[in-house]
């Protein structure tokens, strides 16, 4: 090669060179303002992929939750007895692809016509299936095609400090999750209808009858209330951080029992006891009169050692299985009186809840 046809070599490769530069900085604006390549650079991955997100489980569990309306008319003497229409603001939640709602019993209560508002912009009426006073839970149903169902699992083994998701109507304005942790897990027994889940997600007006879901998007509650104090200076008011929800899988037990059996029946035998501190049995408190457990000669200061053959030693526990039990069913109970051991046969009654 000759000096001039290497020299012509040189001067192409150069140009060339300068060409692909300029063609670069004209499609990477990064690197004319000087921020050069990345270590990332060449992946993928957007930075909004790398975030810490709940963003997919939400995908899942938000479209399931709905906006609730129920509508009421009052004669109110304020408004000289004319009538007068009252719409209520609530949340709900869709269970089935049949199109059964769980939601909150005051959310409805007393309602002329309730409609449901999805998520994808339609609006049902709905009908109460049947609601339970112990719980504050209602079923609806909407005749609805192509519904969303929330993600269920039988059992959540819900945890204290495990991440959970509030998801509702706030003040009507329109879909809203907070975020926070589970502070104490709820018992899931039928007898239960004060021990529910305390999260500090945050609930306001028109979340109730919302969904509780965990970090992977699973229905783990349905919100239900915030903690109110009286006072005598301030009234009553909220205390932040402290809300309250039904556990899944207590919620999907009186939903079954509605759709099933249009209410929720739960068994009785009229008696209050507690755990003995250091060893096993529930000593009896008080005895309701009439009650089976009166009628099967169970006293005060009994202690129930065992309930067919099972040995209790949870007062709480003791309750679920009793009020889980068919009505009519007779129970062996093994009692500790005075040293003696006595054995009586006891007929489970139904609780009766009186309305309100």
């Amino acid at each position: 090669m000759s000096s001039r046809q290497f020299l012509v070599f040189i001067f192409r490769s150069v140009f060339l060179g300068l060409v692909v530069a300029a063609l670069i900085l004209l499609l990477v604006p990064d690197l004319r303002r000087g921020a050069g390549f990345g270590e990332n650079w060449f992946s993928s991955t957007s930075p909004a992929a790398s975030r810490e997100t709940y963003y997919s489980a939400l995908s899942r569990s938000a479209p399931a939750v709905v906006n609730i309306y129920s509508v009421s008319i009052e004669n109110s003497p304020n408004n000289y007895y004319q009538p007068r229409q009252r719409t209520s603001l609530g949340s709900g939640v869709i269970m089935t692809k049949s199109g059964y709602i769980i939601t909150c019993n005051h959310v409805i209560k007393d309602a002329d016509s309730i409609f449901v508002a999805l998520q994808d912009n339609r609006v049902a009426q709905a009908q109460i299936v049947g609601t339970d006073q112990l719980t504050d839970l209602a079923v609806l149903k909407v005749n609805e095609d192509n519904l969303h169902v929330i993600p269920q699992m039988d059992e959540t083994d819900l945890r204290v400090g495990d991440v959970v998701m509030a998801i509702g109507n706030p003040y009507n304005l329109g879909q809203t999750i907070t975020q926070g942790i589970v502070s104490r897990a709820g018992r899931t027994g039928l007898s239960n209808f004060v021990d529910f889940i305390q999260t500090d997600a945050v609930l306001n007006q028109g979340n109730s009858g919302g969904a509780l879901v965990d970090s992977n998007g699973y229905l783990v509650g349905i919100t239900n209330a915030n903690f109110q104090v009286r006072d005598e200076r301030r009234g009553t008011y909220i205390v932040d951080g402290i809300n309250f929800a039904v556990p899944y899988e207590l919620a999907k037990r009186v939903m079954d029992d509605i759709i099933t059996n249009g209410k929720v029946t739960r068994g009785q035998l009229g008696f209050v006891g507690e755990e003995l501190r250091g060893r096993p049995g529930i000593e009896v408190k008080a005895v309701a009169q009439n009650s089976p457990a009166s009628i099967a000669g169970l006293e005060p200061g009994d202690v129930i050692m065992a309930i067919d053959g099972i040995r209790l030693e949870s007062a709480s526990k003791t309750l679920d299985m009793i009020a889980e039990t068919k009505p009519g069913t007779v129970l062996e109970m093994e009692i500790s009186r005075n040293a003696r051991t006595i054995t009586m046969q006891v007929t489970v009654a139904e609780l009766i809840i009186p309305q309100q």
